[in-house]
């Protein structure tokens, strides 16, 4: 048996966060071309479901910029905007990228000072290869600490209506 003391358990965090990124589940990401109008951005985006961003790649994949939900609300929402108007009007240029071999607290610390919410992965030519999500980390973690998570005490304030079975 595991010991899942909290001395264990912050013993055994470095580990997992210094693990690579390969080891993360990864998302394919929207993509698009440069010249893509606005528009059409926005409905991928709205289409994807899930995909809170898309990703301005050339034709042999290589990442340009990405246009998030954050830059739509904040440059377009409340304002007379063209939304015939290419991509690269409201993109941002070189985002930060992660590659495969980094370790997942580069992630984290991404996600966290850098408020990304879809953190791009790139290899060395900087092709985009996937998308990592906040989910993501926490399944991995969720992986990396199962006791820890199934033998969580139960939380003071929560109460049970009837008790267990009835």
């Amino acid at each position: 048996m595991t010991d899942i003391t909290e001395r264990a358990v912050a013993a055994r965090v470095p580990s997992v966060a210094d693990e690579h990124i390969k080891v993360l589940a990864r998302r394919d990401p929207i993509t698009v071309r440069p010249g893509t109008s606005l528009k059409d951005c926005i409905a991928r985006i709205q289409a994807g479901g899930t995909g809170d961003s898309v990703f301005v790649t050339d034709a042999d994949g290589t990442l340009r910029g990405v246009l998030t939900e954050r830059d739509i609300f904040a440059q377009l929402v409340g304002r007379d905007v063209d939304l015939t108007l290419p991509v690269e009007s409201l993109m941002k240029e070189h985002p930060w990228t992660l590659k495969l071999d980094q370790p997942v607290r580069h992630v984290i610390d991404l996600m966290q000072t850098g408020r990304y919410r879809n953190v791009p992965l790139v290899d060395d030519r900087g092709r985009l290869l996937g998308v990592i999500r906040p989910v993501d980390v926490l399944k991995y973690l969720a992986e990396a600490f199962p006791e820890e998570l199934l033998n969580l005490p139960p939380r003071p304030h929560q109460r049970m209506r009837e008790s267990e079975g009835a």
